[in-house]
């Protein structure tokens, strides 16, 4: 149908309406392709978190100083306690009593040297020699054994 059949009043609008949807078109044009200025600054403190976690180790013993329950409990008491990989289980006397009988300074040397599935030191490299006894006489005595560990 042609703008004949149309009121005057109806075309006035269709052109008012075209007119502002073109100039509403030509400002986003005319935008295009510019960057608008931002303050750096600004944008990255905005976008700071809400807040930080920071983690810290726990202060390291000196060497030397670690006592026997801290390193069953750090080192041994994964295998020892649960008895993985076919290890004694702490404080059970008929398991640690053949190896008890066997005495002090061979239970050293084997967890020195490592038995079985345990390595060397029960993995923990770290440990001094009076460590390893203190960690062999904790563990033994909770079985019975009647070890005096080194200071």
């Amino acid at each position: 149908m042609s703008d004949l059949g149309r009121s005057a009043p109806v075309r006035s609008f269709a052109r008012i309406a075209l007119s502002i949807g073109v100039a509403a078109l030509a400002t986003q044009l005319v935008g295009c392709g510019k960057k608008a200025a931002v303050d750096e600054e600004l944008a990255a403190k905005l976008v700071q978190p809400v807040a930080k976690v920071e983690l810290a180790a726990a202060p390291a013993a000196a060497p030397g100083s670690r006592k026997g329950e801290d390193i069953f409990k750090a080192v041994c008491a994964a295998c020892h306690e649960s008895g993985a990989a076919g290890a004694p289980k702490a404080g059970d006397k008929a398991a640690w009593g053949p190896r008890i009988a066997q005495g002090y300074d061979t239970l050293v040397k084997s967890a020195a040297a490592g038995k079985n599935a345990m390595p060397p030191r029960g993995g923990a490299a770290d440990l001094t020699d009076d460590e390893l006894k203190r960690a062999v006489a904790f563990l033994a005595n909770k079985a019975g054994a009647g070890f005096k560990a080194p200071e």
